[in-house]
């Protein structure tokens, strides 16, 4: 790698599922502008989370991440977002209210508009080879729309300022429905109805003074020109500015290239996926890389190995961060490894059941290793969308086309994401909830 970092020094090295310009002029001029443009956040926020992070990393927090595999322009409309918002900020009362332990939220939100693919091209009925979709960043959806288009980095730009303006007075406002009405009508099937129940009561009952609503944003960092134009410096630091938190995806995260260079000198609190072909030694030298200076709350692991699969590799995983000594705050994913293809209609999907068994797999080896889960990273969905299979709601494969929005990866519907929570926070520590109901 480049000894001397600039927000530039990523380019000259190799580049992995970052879309390539065909009109190169044009590219310059959409990422000069974007080079101009106000920050979406602020460096003071990305270090407010980085204290928190540094709380979940010692055990003192909780983290609630989720939100959408790819987020759409199309969804970009005051009540998607209050829905979406308001979904993640319940998930994490619930864990609060039930383990009584304070919760940090963060979104896939106001920014998540890229996505790697395992195919740069696809083959589509009609139209032949053709481009993979990579997010609305990218290119469109639409077969037809599939040529990679810079002046849409400009669009998203637009998107996510709209997105985090309206989520921030929201949050601010006071005027919008109450965060504590947790919706549990669709778990009655489930044998804790009850107990889910008296908690969505006690929830309700407490008083929430809008200024003390907190969220962060977070998308996967992948299109490093979009990222480097929105890198700014701040005295003698850099901070990417387009979110609180980015991250490294699992097929990006290789040591001798470019996502890691351009990472490896950013200021903010970042993330890496951290999935089966990962191996210790690799990951050893890749949070010394990432993490020098051994700042807590820095850096964020985010396992993702798929239910069964954990016991294999985590243990592993986690002997070789004790032996670098840097310190991380460790992530549950229990979604990207668990995608499979429904038989009957062909459609992408995934299991509740087999979401619950890997965060319970992996609470259960932190446990035992001596090490510290810090939190849980899902990809989910306010809206009543069918998407994935299972939950006390009764979703069935049959019933996926009923409401099957995603242009990526499947979500939990509101009510999978609710029992999700509920069924994580009554695994914690039960020293933690026994103290919570004494109260």
């Amino acid at each position: 790698m480049p000894e001397a970092w600039s927000p530039s020094s990523w380019r000259s090295l190799p580049k992995h599922q970052m879309a390539e310009w065909e009109d190169k002029v044009l590219a310059d001029k959409v990422l000069g502008k974007l080079g101009k443009l106000p920050p979406l956040v602020q460096p003071k926020e990305c270090e407010r989370l980085k204290a928190l992070m540094a709380e979940a990393g010692r055990g003192e927090r909780f983290i609630v991440q989720g939100g959408d595999c790819a987020e759409r322009f199309l969804d970009c409309e005051g009540e998607r977002l209050e829905t979406q918002l308001k979904l993640i900020l319940q998930m994490g009362m619930i864990v609060e209210h039930i383990s009584g332990k304070p919760t940090l939220k963060i979104c896939r939100i106001a920014g998540q508009y890229g996505k790697p693919r395992s195919k740069p091209t696809e083959t589509v009925e009609g139209f032949g080879e053709i481009m993979s979709f990579k997010g609305d960043n990218i290119n469109g959806f639409d077969p037809k729309n599939r040529k990679w288009d810079p002046e849409r980095l400009l669009l998203g730009y637009w998107h996510s300022a709209a997105a985090l303006n309206f989520l921030r007075g929201y949050c601010t406002s006071g005027e919008h429905l109450p965060l504590q009405t947790v919706g549990v009508a669709d778990l009655k099937s489930s044998e804790h109805y009850e107990s889910y129940s008296e908690d969505a009561r006690a929830i309700f009952g407490k008083a929430i003074v809008p200024e003390t609503v907190e969220f962060f944003t977070s998308h996967e960092a992948m299109q490093l020109d979009l990222e480097e134009a929105l890198t700014r410096p701040v005295g003698t630091k850099f901070y990417n500015l387009s979110a609180h938190l980015v991250w490294i995806g699992d097929r990006t995260r290789q040591l001798d290239c470019a996502h890691i260079e351009y990472f490896r000198g950013i200021t903010n609190p970042i993330g890496v996926k951290v999935g089966p072909s990962m191996k210790n030694d690799e990951l050893k030298e890749l949070v010394q890389a990432l993490n020098p200076n051994k700042e807590e709350g820095r850096l964020m692991l985010i396992t993702r190995y798929g239910a069964g699969k954990a016991e294999a590799m985590l243990p592993g995983h986690i002997q070789a961060v004790k032996e670098s000594g840097i310190p991380v705050t460790w992530q549950c994913d229990a979604v990207h490894g668990n995608g499979i293809v429904a038989k009957s209609n062909k459609l992408k999907t995934r299991l509740v059941n087999d979401i619950m068994t890997e965060i319970l797999e992996v609470m259960a080896i932190h446990k035992k290793c001596g090490s510290i889960l810090g939190g849980i990273h899902l990809e989910v969905s306010g809206c009543d969308v069918t998407e994935v299979v299972g939950g006390s709601a009764g979703l069935t494969e049959e019933m996926l086309t009923k409401n099957y929005e995603t242009y990526c990866d499947p979500r939990m519907n509101y009510s999978q994401s609710i029992e999700v929570a509920f069924r994580v926070a009554n695994e914690m520590p039960s020293a933690e909830r026994a103290a919570k109901r004494s109260k």
